[in-house]
């Protein structure tokens, strides 16, 4: 059995409870070493035999998984955040279906939720956004051409940019080009979670050289839209005069 496990955002505390569970019991862990907390393999019980995986091809990865499975080992993938978002899995998971090994993969936190708590941000304001977009400048691996930045910045909606944090001018450049004006609010996390974390709050027009001047260029996540700034309004769900079906609301409010 080989379980694809969400590592969370880096904050060792933030694996979930089936993950640690599973980690506990794995006779092997495959990290992605790069960017998975290495504290969580203190999880791991005597014996059990940990692969670095970043310096690790695919099909050296699921060599591995085979092998064990042969021996009848249970196998634990632990990828960083969670695996469904820029985790590389289905191509893992595929190759698992054609040797008809059993998996599980079992989600964690993403980075764009932590970083939202970290800042005590909320992407889905009343009257501000309701939509979310989870995106990736182009750089070496590229973009379909529908989903480039400037395309999905005109409608303005919150956005939590990844892997993208070594082109901070481009991308501002990208996101003004697109729509968003260039005094809308944006944050720049660096290793939300983690005890080194760093928090850069600034705008679009001074994101890069606030970017620099934090000295970053990568493990960041970035924020844009106007869910940073401080207007938005009332929900209705809690609202004394809005009714649902758990509670009769008041008239004339």
């Amino acid at each position: 059995m080989v379980y694809f496990i969400g590592a969370g955002p880096g904050d060792v505390e933030l694996i979930t409870v089936k993950g640690m569970g599973v980690l506990s019991k794995a006779d092997c862990i495959i990290y992605a070493g790069s960017l998975v907390n290495p504290q969580l393999l203190d999880y791991a019980k005597a014996g059990c035999e940990v692969y670095d995986s970043a310096g690790m091809t695919l099909e050296e990865v699921v060599q591995v998984m085979f092998a064990n499975e042969e021996k009848g080992l249970l196998t634990a993938r632990l990828h960083t955040g969670d695996p469904s978002v820029y985790g590389a899995i289905r191509e893992q998971l595929d190759l698992l279906e054609s040797r008809q090994i059993p998996f599980e993969v079992i989600p964690g936190v993403s980075s764009f939720s932590a970083a939202a708590a970290v800042l005590g941000a909320e992407y889905t304001l009343p009257g501000v956004s309701q939509t979310v977009i989870l995106t990736r400048m182009e750089g070496r691996t590229p973009v379909p051409e529908k989903e480039k930045i400037t395309e999905l910045a005109k409608i303005q909606a919150s956005m939590a940019i990844f892997l993208s944090s070594g082109m901070l001018g481009a991308l501002s450049e990208k996101l003004v080009e697109g729509g968003y004006p260039k005094d809308t609010p944006a944050a720049i996390i660096y290793k939300a979670t983690w005890p080194d974390e760093h928090i850069v709050r600034t705008t679009l027009e001074k994101m890069e050289q606030d970017g620099k001047a934090a000295g970053i260029s990568k493990t960041a996540i970035i924020l844009v839209g106007d869910f940073l700034g401080s207007e938005y309004e009332r929900s209705l769900l809690y609202h004394p005069g809005f009714s649902h079906g758990f509670r009769q609301g008041t008239q004339g409010e």
